[in-house]
């Protein structure tokens, strides 16, 4: 099944590069997928249609990962690989959003060496969005820590996030790993 893992930027320091493959070894995760609960949300989408929300969805738990590490680089990305379906199975938790996400998938088993078939990331540029959407996050837990969670604080997130969301993910071969910039 092909898969489309979220990651930080420095995830892709474990990949190990060969003349005809970049490997990574895949851990016990969430990713998402073309999974049938999608394809029945969207019967009217084709399969490029359902590929591209799936991976969509991974870049939104990138940027979740990269608010849960803020040393990571401030810049999403997608790994999309192909693992056996024996190594898929369904979300066992709910997620921290109120609706599930039809994509989401859990990564069940490590599967090592799994050859990478591409990447996006976020281009460098990002980064700033990036930093300002975790500053404006920081904000807003803090005014909801005080009872004062006001419109300016929250504007200042959805501004910072549409900003980011509204970036395309630059997309790079595994053979070009080596040459991602980084912010």
């Amino acid at each position: 099944m092909r898969i489309y893992v979220p990651a930080t930027l420095d995830e892709l320091d474990a990949v190990t590069h060969a003349t005809d493959a970049t490997r990574w070894t895949v851990a016990p995760r969430r990713a998402h997928a073309v999974t049938k609960d999608l394809e029945a949300a969207l019967p009217d989408e084709d399969a490029e249609g359902l590929e591209y929300i799936a991976a969509l969805n991974a870049a939104d738990d990138s940027l979740a990962l990269i608010a849960g590490r803020p040393d990571a680089p401030h810049q999403r990305v997608i790994i999309t690989v192909e693992v056996p379906d024996a190594a898929i199975g369904l979300v066992s938790e709910a997620s921290d959003d109120d609706e599930p996400v039809a994509s989401e998938i859990q990564v069940t088993s490590t599967v090592e060496h799994v050859a990478i078939i591409c990447v996006h990331v976020d281009e460098v540029e990002a980064a700033a969005d990036i930093a300002d959407v975790l500053a404006a996050a920081d904000e807003e837990s803090d005014a909801e820590a005080t009872a004062e969670v006001g419109e300016e604080s929250e504007t200042a997130l959805d501004e910072a996030l549409q900003r980011v969301t509204d970036r395309d993910l630059l997309w790079y071969d595994w053979s070009e790993l080596k040459d991602v910039p980084r912010a």
